[in-house]
């Protein structure tokens, strides 16, 4: 019979406590790589999920691309120097009195307005001209009020536990929390999807190529119409809001929630925050 001598013994410990130990360190190596470290706050709704090998492994579910389109003479409109000039400084200064505004009166707005700031919105342009985005107005209050339950009831998870003191503390200085009335003071909620890929009349699916890019430029062009048509807004990305507001909204698996802007005039006690912006030689290189 084979008898555990204390040599024996202690050897067999040692060889365990360093087994542990190097399980232990590679864990934490792990751990410390980039990328390795868990992101509570990461909403799946917001990733890019444009997966050329998957579309390709699953060819016979994909309508093939259009390969000729007409191509038409080009109609530009040419300005002298001067007015360009004077024409972009306008535009700029515009757009720097565009703020985010979280107090937003319940007056109502011309549905013409919102019409076209849309339509400027899908003139963004697109990976292939899939035009990948999805725009649901909402105006009902008890839409909008069921939306900002949602929103609500996820928002103090994101505050209290996913998004982190960093955040949270980044945060501060905005006076913001979990609490949006103006989902509900708000007379148009503008809801903004990523059709993450589209269908063919024949049922079969549409590559959509960098459709989180196409929408999220399509979303500043609707910024900045928004900003020319006199309405505020303030931009809002409901974390882990998203599937339940897709089903909420009767919309279909293939959009995903990017963000949604609450939509109207500035409440008469409408206050924003104090801040500066970067100057040119802090944003711009010239090589």
């Amino acid at each position: 019979m084979f008898l555990l001598t204390p040599v024996l013994v202690a050897v067999i410990c040692i060889l365990m406590v360093w087994i542990f130990k190097n399980a232990d360190g590679s864990t934490e190596r792990r751990k410390g790589e980039p990328g390795a470290e868990a992101r509570p706050w990461v909403d799946e709704d917001l990733k890019d999920s444009t997966d050329v090998h998957q579309e390709e492994a699953e060819a016979d579910e994909w309508q093939e691309s259009e390969e000729e389109v007409e191509h038409i003479p080009f109609s530009h409109s040419r300005y002298p120097e001067k007015e360009m000039v004077k024409r972009s400084q306008e535009f700029y200064e515009l757009l720097n009195k565009r703020r985010s505004v979280r107090f937003i009166s319940n007056e109502q707005v011309p549905m013409e307005v919102i019409d076209n700031v849309i339509k400027a919105a899908g003139t963004a342009p697109s990976g292939a001209h899939t035009e990948p985005w999805t725009f649901v107005v909402v105006k009902d209050p008890d839409v909008k009020h069921k939306i900002r339950e949602i929103i609500e009831e996820e928002e103090e998870i994101n505050y209290l536990k996913r998004m982190g003191s960093r955040w949270v503390t980044d945060l501060k200085k905005f006076r913001t929390n979990w609490i949006k009335e103006y989902l509900d003071t708000a007379p148009v909620l503008i809801l903004i999807f990523k059709q993450v890929h589209g269908f063919s009349a024949n049922g079969k699916k549409k590559i959509h190529y960098y459709n989180e890019i196409s929408v999220s430029i399509s979303c500043g062009i609707l910024l900045a119409a928004l900003q020319n048509a006199g309405l505020v807004t303030v931009t809002t990305t409901p974390l882990n809001c998203g599937p339940r507001l897709r089903v909420l909204l009767n919309r279909p698996t293939n959009e995903k929630l990017l963000m949604l802007l609450p939509v109207g005039y500035p409440s008469e006690d409408a206050t924003v925050p104090n801040l500066t912006r970067k100057t040119l030689d802090q944003i711009m290189v010239t090589v």
